[in-house]
Formats: structure tokens, C-alpha cells, sequence
């Protein structure tokens, strides 16, 4: 029998920005929005709001949604999205797009394996993105 499992990146907000952020990866990362469906007239307060959305980044798909309860919990800083690169300049552009308005928690440096950089985005998603040795001396 094939193994159908996957496993799928789920990122969940709370404040009703999960299309603004789905907007802003799919640009920065050159992606595609995959699937959207909104939540309607039936949630009067969420009506519009992302009730499921995929979209695609680095061959990968996430999805994403606006809950509509609120939990007492967030994004945090020891779940992130790891980005490997193929050149400083996509690490440099990744890099200034994720940390505008965000939070660098390991700024940009190398760290003894590559370029590398951790950072908290505008959304409160955790990315960590490395530029492997090789690549970084191009």
C-alpha cells in the first residue's frame, strides 16, 4: 500500500491577517496561491476572512487561516520555517523582505555553516533561512 501521509506547514492567525500574510510569501518567494476558501454570511464576523487557504513557497506547500476563536496562544519562536538557498542574493532579498517590520533573532551572519539568519516576520512566523557554505563563497 503507498504511503499517502504528509506533513504540511499550518499557520493560524488571530487577528484576521492570514490573506495580507499569504500575499506577502507568495510574492516574496515567487509562490503561488493554491486554494482559498472564505468564511461567509453563515460567521457574520469572519465573513471574507480565510477560513482555509494553500499557497505554494520553495516547492512547498502551507496552508493558512484566520481562526475564528481566539486561543491563548501564538506563533512562537521554537516552531520556524527552515529555507535553505541557492545564493547570497536570494538569502539577501528573503532576508530584508522577512525582517522588514519583523525581529532578528540570530541576525544575519555566519554561524560557521553558511550564511545564515533567524527572524521573526511583520506576522510573528519564525523562518530561518541558510546559504550553505559553498553557495555563500559565490
Amino acid at each position: 500500500m503507498a504511503d499517502t501521509r504528509s506533513i504540511t506547514p499550518f499557520l493560524m492567525f488571530q487577528n484576521g491577517s492570514a490573506e495580507e500574510a499569504m500575499n506577502f510569501y507568495v510574492e516574496l518567494f515567487d509562490g503561488a496561491t493554491v486554494f482559498v476558501d472564505r468564511y461567509g454570511q453563515e460567521t457574520p464576523e469572519m465573513d471574507g476572512k480565510i477560513r482555509l487557504a494553500t499557497f505554494a513557497i520553495a516547492n512547498h506547500q502551507v496552508n493558512i487561516i484566520d481562526s475564528s476563536v481566539q486561543h491563548q496562544f501564538d506563533f512562537t519562536p521554537s516552531m520556524s520555517l527552515f529555507i535553505r538557498v541557492g545564493s547570497a542574493e536570494e538569502f539577501d532579498h528573503l532576508w530584508e523582505g522577512l525582517a522588514s517590520g519583523g525581529q532578528a533573532l540570530m541576525p544575519k551572519g555566519d554561524y560557521g555553516f553558511g550564511t545564515f539568519g533567524w527572524v521573526n516576520d511583520r506576522y510573528g512566523v519564525s523562518w530561518q533561512l541558510n546559504v550553505e557554505a559553498a553557495a555563500s563563497a559565490n
